[in-house]
């Protein structure tokens, strides 16, 4: 028995499969989801989401931005506002856009601006680890 993991985000259901582990990156750090879980619902915060399709596979990874999780009854219903394949993403590219969004968080003192950039170097982070 798995878990059946379903991704939505705003436009379309990104992903759907089952899962034997899952671990999410939470507001409060990195938790792990396997089969008879407790009913929880949680808030997602923008890193790296991780799922393992059976215990003998890779470990996928898909970059998410912000959202929602609910587990009940071996579902896993994970609401983003963006999700991103790992395979998808260019290393250089990340690499790239990691370094420029580390410096502008460096660059920026204070107010609205910061929490905007902050935010920008979180999403590189993800895409770049």
């Amino acid at each position: 028995m798995s878990i059946e993991v379903s991704i939505i985000v705003p436009d379309r259901v990104f992903w759907r499969d089952n899962a034997s582990e899952i671990i999410l990156p939470t507001l409060s750090g990195q938790m792990g989801v396997l089969k008879n879980h407790i009913p929880l619902l949680t808030g997602l915060d923008t890193g790296l989401l991780l799922v393992r399709t059976d215990k003998n596979s890779k470990w996928i990874g898909i970059v998410v931005a912000g959202g929602f999780a609910l587990v009940n009854n071996n579902k896993l219903t994970i609401l983003v506002n963006e999700a991103e394949l790992g395979s998808d993403i260019k290393v250089e590219e990340a690499e790239s856009t990691f370094l420029t969004a580390k410096s502008a968080l460096e660059d920026v003192q204070e107010g609205k601006k910061k929490i905007e950039v902050a935010s920008q170097f979180k999403k590189a982070r993800a895409r770049y680890v």
